[in-house]
């Protein structure tokens, strides 16, 4: 604060705010009115015009990426961001959008104590119909898969290991595809299924792992699905260098209401 309060007496900032004087107190007090959604707004607005800069053959409106990371926080600071039993932290819930073909940019980001699930934060993520959203297992809910499948919302999704699955129809492969199988099917035990059918996909990563995919995409060659799930590896690296990069010493104090203003986690 002091050294903003610095900076801000500075000749020309201090012409074009029209301010005589200013201290680190009067910062800190004015700080404590600023909501945190006016930060959201600042950050919605950047995201806007950095999409708006992309010509549309640049920006890849074809799919978004949802997935959550982690910081850590100290409990004895941060007492009601409790995580686990002797662990503090909060949760970064992200939207990623592709510019050009590796480039990507955070379009919508949500804070939560780390303790929230990532299932909770899918209706304020996941809400444009007629786009693709791709995550992993951890956002899994057939509930709300099958709402997706009648309100015209698209996702391609890792299936959780212990899912009961029932093939209906298994779709002819490509011979040079490197897809496994490639099936409909319904998913869930016959006392909590899902109305709609789904898109088995069985292929595997870049390191070799099977993966099990479900989507209710039936438009597109199973290689384009497994491809587009493979891109969800771009959000993970983008959180592996927001952490690198964006170092956070400090922030403005240890309540709730002063870590979620702080700038630089939006």
């Amino acid at each position: 604060m002091r050294e903003i309060a610095d900076d801000v007496l500075s000749e020309e900032f201090q012409k074009e705010l029209g301010l005589e004087s200013i201290s680190a107190a009067q910062l800190s007090r004015k700080h404590n009115h600023v909501e945190s959604s006016l930060l959201e707004q600042i950050f919605a607005e950047l995201v806007a015009r950095i999409l708006k800069q992309a010509s549309t053959t640049r920006h890849r409106k074809d799919f978004k990426i949802i997935d959550s990371t982690t910081i850590r926080l100290c409990l004895q600071k941060y007492k009601w961001a409790v995580f686990r039993k002797t662990k503090a932290g909060i949760k970064i819930h992200l939207r990623l959008v592709f510019v050009g073909e590796h480039d990507v940019v955070p379009e919508k980001a949500v804070m939560t104590p780390a303790r929230k699930n990532d299932i909770t934060q899918m209706d304020t993520l996941i809400d444009e119909e007629g786009a693709t959203y791709v995550f992993d297992r951890g956002y899994v809910d057939y509930a709300v898969f099958d709402r997706y499948c009648d309100t015209g919302i698209f996702f391609v999704s890792r299936l959780k290991k212990n899912a009961v699955i029932r093939p209906i129809h298994a779709f002819k492969l490509p011979s040079e595809s490197k897809v496994l199988s490639d099936e409909m099917v319904y998913v869930g035990t016959p006392q909590k299924r899902m109305e709609n059918v789904l898109r088995l996909i069985h292929t595997t990563d870049s390191e070799g792992n099977l993966l099990a995919i479900v989507t209710n995409r039936f438009d597109l060659e199973a290689d384009e699905i497994g491809e587009m799930h493979r891109k969800r590896w771009a959000i993970e690296t983008f959180f592996k260098w927001m952490k690198q990069h964006i170092r956070i010493k400090s922030f403005y104090g240890t309540s709730e209401r002063a870590v979620m203003k702080h700038p630089t986690l939006f």
